[in-house]
């Protein structure tokens, strides 16, 4: 057709391919638009993927797994290089062996983190491999070189960000489905290419463990478990340009070593047995540590478990559980069946419990001192008498109980250690990445009041006791001076009897030779606080127990060792 003259022709319209024209692109910019619903669809769908770790055994329909497959393949590539390539993975034999080189890269990993990260990491559920009925690596065809694929020249690793496109399209997919998806890449790549006989040039980005989820996580897992929080969007919108940053100052920490000559003097005793010196590890110093001591060699021990309340889990939300519970737990301590006294009776030891009561008020940290000064004093010469009358029965294992006082024991390690609240804050029991926010916050808030009211003084422990520690604090460091005195060890168990116990050891440095840590709690100040310490913890079982469970189970091997050091051959 042709157009009259002075009138426009008519556009001609492409059967295939963009049918709109500038003219209707430029009266509506957003035209390209799908509908409020698909929108809304869309975000849902991208809000709640999550890393699925539990899976259900109920296989994947064939058409099922080639849509989602589908989704994969429509993803962006650098130069449509198309790089990626799908192994999908049925066969139980492969999946064993798969999961075998997970695992163990997973105990490689770990050994590389601070000690709390590598309780968290190593708690993690990652048996998707096991559990999911379909594997599928995605790999990446990089023998095409980077020069002949347009965009790679100068971005030469475009076409792995491309195979990680293909990754998210395929994970969306099975979420709008109903699948469940995780992404596991602690593998050595060579050594997956290894199991799928991958070609030189095709580079694995990991194992896709795909099928139907056995949960159904409202967050994140890693939220969930306190491995991090999303950050804002503001944190991660740059304007311009890169921010300038400065570098964050080191933490403090002291170490403080043994005494020479006793510990030789345990040692030397034990050269003549029919065993390799150091046969035991660890048990062998912690037995010449023990020896070393002028008290009498313990046979059995006490469990003291001492609790106390603390107003800053009310005032601040900073726990999972209510106050109640710390009554609880005594109770059933006296009755012989909380779990820590229950352990106790296994080991053939003792159970006492004590309850921590303060002479005056108790502030909540924030706003005012945990404790008076009398009141700190009055504790510690409590527990110094009970720790005397303890020691005459053996050894002696802290325990304790007290809703809310892992947020002060992180408090406390912070101003005796110099620790910044982000050093000092674990997520004690059952809290998640919000509640572990409020935690860091109130140790901020209460470190900065403590500092701004007491100055220097709050480097003094008892100082630092009465405004940022507890009853159940006090009580344990005076347990652990008179213990001490007495010459028997002291075991410890997690963060709250260790910051005690460095209490103890402020106020009289000899009190550190009786000491001997049982375990290292999951808690994030634990291994600060055991280093400042100058102790290397006998157990490391990522317990979530307190009461004394752990230094009960480390009393355990220790007296084992005590009586198989006496009884063990000997060389003339």
């Amino acid at each position: 057709m042709t157009g009259e003259p002075g009138m426009p022709w008519p556009r001609p319209v492409p059967v295939i391919g963009d049918r709109t024209h500038a003219a209707q692109r430029a009266a509506d910019p957003a035209g390209w638009a799908f509908d409020a619903g698909s929108v809304a669809a869309l975000h849902a769908v991208v809000d709640a993927r999550r890393d699925i770790r539990r899976y259900r055994p109920d296989p994947v329909p064939p058409d099922l797994l080639r849509t989602v497959l589908g989704a994969g393949h429509r993803a962006p590539s650098v130069g449509h290089s198309q790089p990626w390539r799908f192994v999908v993975v049925t066969e139980q034999a492969t999946r064993d062996r798969a999961a075998v080189l997970a695992d163990r890269e997973r105990l490689r990993q770990a050994e590389l983190l601070t000690p709390d990260r590598r309780a968290r990491l190593l708690d993690l559920q990652l048996e998707g491999i096991r559990e999911a009925p379909v594997g599928v690596v995605v790999a990446c065809d990089r023998r095409a070189h980077a020069t002949g694929v347009l965009g790679r020249a100068t971005f030469p690793d475009a076409d792995l960000w491309s195979c990680a496109c293909a990754i998210q399209n395929i994970w969306l997919a099975a979420r709008a489905a109903g699948l469940g998806l995780g992404w596991v890449t602690l593998f050595q790549p060579a050594d997956l290419a290894e199991l799928l006989h991958l070609p030189e040039g095709v580079q694995t980005l990991g194992w896709l463990c795909l099928g139907w989820p056995d949960e159904r996580p409202p967050e994140p897992g890693l939220v969930r478990h306190g491995w991090s929080s999303r950050l804002s969007l503001d944190d991660v919108v740059l304007a311009e340009r890169w921010p300038a940053e400065g570098s964050p100052q080191a933490p403090v920490s002291h170490l403080a070593g043994p005494r020479p000559e006793a510990v030789v003097a345990a040692r030397d005793s034990g050269d003549d047995l029919l065993a390799v010196p150091g046969s035991l590890g660890v048990l062998d110093r912690a037995v010449d540590r023990v020896l070393a001591l002028p008290g009498t060699e313990p046979g059995t021990g006490t469990l003291v478990v001492v609790a106390g309340e603390h107003p800053v889990a009310a005032a601040h939300q900073v726990s999972a559980y209510p106050a109640s519970v710390t009554a609880d737990v005594l109770a059933a301590t006296r009755a012989g069946e909380s779990l820590g006294a229950a352990t106790a009776r296994q080991a053939g030891l003792r159970v006492h419990g004590h309850a921590a009561v303060p002479s005056g008020a108790q502030g909540d940290l924030v706003g005012a001192d945990a404790l008076t000064r009398t009141a700190a004093a009055e504790l510690v010469a409590e527990g110094r008498e009970l720790g005397g009358q303890l020691a005459a029965h053996g050894l002696v294992c802290l325990g304790e109980v007290g809703i809310g006082n892992t947020t002060v024991a992180a408090a406390l390690a912070g101003a005796l250690l110099g620790l910044a609240p982000d050093d000092a804050v674990g997520l004690g029991a059952g809290a998640d990445a919000g509640m572990l926010a409020r935690k860091r916050a109130v140790v901020a808030a209460a470190l900065e009041r403590a500092r701004t009211e007491h100055g220097p003084a709050l480097a003094e422990p008892l100082p630092a006791l009465a405004a940022l520690g507890g009853p159940e604090f006090a009580v344990l460091a005076g347990i652990t001076l008179g213990a001490a005195a007495a010459g028997v060890p002291v075991v410890l168990d997690g963060l709250v009897t260790s910051v005690s116990a460095l209490v103890a050891v402020r106020l009289e440095p000899a009190a550190q030779s009786a000491l001997v840590a049982g375990q290292r709690s999951r808690e994030r100040a634990h291994a600060r606080v055991l280093t400042e310490l100058g102790l290397e913890p006998l157990l490391d079982l990522r317990l979530r127990a307190g009461e004394g469970v752990g230094a009960v189970l480390a009393a355990q091997l220790l007296l084992t060792a005590l009586r198989a050091r006496r009884t063990a051959g000997r060389v003339s």
